[in-house]
């Protein structure tokens, strides 16, 4: 009877060593055959105890309604007066973003200026008198007081007065024609203070003064010119002024421009504006009075009334302090934006543009050549993690989160902005145990795992004539999202490695050998 099959079985039956035979050829290959294995054992071992970096691609199940939008762009021709964010959505409009929003003047070497102020509220600002009760045209029954300038007369006034304060306007903005009994008025109050003067200095030789002389004493004693210019007139002194908006109110002392005045537009606080010019251009001397002294008191005069107008004015001086009165643009040509918004998670844009809602823009004016200094999406955190070396991400990854950063896109020619367009796509990534250790204070609701790659594209759009241009960023969500993870082998896949590295490397060996040998012995026979 045969033995059980069990004890029958043996895959590792003994040959004896009598019948085996060594040689050199043997000894060499099975030398090479250790080495092999070795080598693919350490090869293997480390593979093991190392990740590999997997992609999968899913639907965005992106639970939050909001993504933030990091910025730091500078307006290289663009006043922080006028420089505001719209952003623009399928949901919504938010127009004039101010919450989060820091603005800083930037002089014409590209240097940052001082802390100025978060925003100025723009609706803050008097566009005009509201006690001036008397139209333009009841205004001018006894002349115009005001004098109408042009490129000739412009200089000449220059040169002959040591202060001239000129309105540039066009006839088609409202906020002019709202301006022009207010600034009529102010012409006519300056030659009332300089009536009073030649009265008070010549009492008693007034009737030997003529017409002719009366007048000449009367424009010496005149506090401030009051000039005013049609720009749609006069387009290109205009132009060669850097006239971007209407009304806009410059004032120059001795031939030179000092600035833009920026506050209430009425009368009284006008005429505190000119004597603070004056002051200090002449000096706060002890005991020496402006001729403008009188201005404010004969302006008050002039426009308080009742008891309605004086609290009015009373309420507009309290504010004076906070308002910034001039602005030099050869100081503040440009402004840099840096802050963020909070967007919805639908296609969408903001742009920056010039707006005021105390000026009429001049299209052809507005210069929104911009740098793009940082732009990015999603929580700041996440940026700082892949900065401090998180290896679970694929190279360039960090860079491809921030394209625009260091872009300059500049315009040439009127009526000319750049568009850029992007496609934001979630994606999702593990934090590494050591990198977290450096984010202290940071929640679990707040872990940077996640950050926003983005597809950009950039394009020169025109416009029309009567449009002011803006710098616009279009952006759309992909409805695809990429995720990053690190994939570790398991034991056993690692020992079913070890064994095939040993039976494949003793097997081909093997096989290696047999086949010399048979090749070896047939050439013997």
């Amino acid at each position: 009877m045969g033995r059980p099959f069990l004890a029958s079985l043996d895959m590792y039956r003994k040959v004896p060593i009598d019948l085996l035979e060594g040689t050199r050829r043997g000894s060499i290959l099975s030398t090479l055959a250790i080495f092999s294995m070795l080598t693919l054992f350490f090869l293997e071992t480390k593979a093991f105890f190392s990740s590999t970096l997997q992609t999968s691609l899913a639907l965005d199940s992106n639970p939050e309604t909001q993504v933030r939008v990091n910025f730091d762009i500078t307006m290289m021709d663009l006043k922080c007066e006028y420089a505001t964010i719209d952003a623009v959505s399928v949901l919504g409009t938010q127009q004039n973003v101010t919450q989060h929003v820091t603005k800083y003047a930037v002089d014409q070497n590209g240097i940052k200026q001082r802390y100025k102020q978060r925003n100025l509220k723009q609706h803050d600002v008097q566009l005009f008198d509201r006690s001036i009760e008397e139209s333009i045209e009841e205004l001018h029954e006894n002349g115009e007081d005001a004098i109408s300038l042009d490129s000739d007369t412009l200089g000449v006034a220059l040169e002959e007065n040591t202060y001239v304060f000129v309105d540039f306007f066009a006839n088609w903005c409202s906020h002019c024609r709202d301006l022009a009994p207010t600034w009529e008025t102010l012409a006519e109050v300056m030659y009332e203070v300089a009536e009073s003067r030649v009265d008070n200095h010549h009492r008693h030789l007034e009737h030997e003064y003529s017409d002719e002389d009366y007048q000449a004493a009367v424009a010496v004693e005149l506090p401030v010119l009051i000039g005013k210019i049609d720009c749609v007139d006069h387009h290109d002194l205009c132009t060669e002024m850097g006239i971007r908006a209407y009304p806009t109110l410059k004032f120059f002392v001795d031939g030179e421009e000092k600035g833009d005045y920026m506050g209430h537009r009425t009368v009284v606080e006008l005429a505190h504006f000119i004597e603070a010019m004056e002051l200090e251009h002449r000096g706060k001397q002890v005991g020496e009075q402006v001729k403008s002294s009188d201005a404010k008191d004969v302006a008050a005069d002039r426009t308080i009334k009742t008891a309605a107008h004086e609290a009015y004015a009373r309420d507009l001086s309290a504010t004076r302090h906070r308002i910034q009165h001039s602005w030099v643009d050869e100081d503040h040509p440009g402004c840099q934006l840096s802050g963020f918004l909070l967007v919805d998670r639908a296609p969408g844009n903001f742009h920056i543009q010039a707006q005021s809602r105390s000026h009429d823009l001049a299209a052809h004016m507005t210069n929104v050549s911009h740098i793009i200094n940082h732009l990015s999406f999603g929580n700041p955190f996440s940026q700082a993690f892949l900065k401090s070396g998180l290896t679970n991400t694929p190279p360039g990854f960090l860079e491809s989160t921030k394209p625009f950063d260091g872009n300059v896109y500049v315009t040439h020619n009127d009526h000319e902005a750049h568009h850029h367009y992007m496609k934001v796509i979630t994606t999702d990534f593990d934090v590494e145990k050591w990198a977290k250790k450096k984010g202290k204070g940071i929640s679990k609701s707040t872990e940077p795992n996640r950050a926003y790659q983005i597809l950009q594209s950039s394009q020169l759009s025109l416009y029309k004539a009567d449009i002011v241009p803006e710098a616009k960023f279009t952006y759309d969500l992909s409805p695809i999202a990429v995720s990053y993870s690190k994939k570790y082998r398991a034991w056993y896949d690692y020992f079913t490695s070890l064994m095939a590295i040993i039976g494949g490397t003793f097997t081909v060996v093997g096989m290696l050998e047999s086949s010399i040998h048979t090749i070896t012995s047939k050439k013997r026979r």
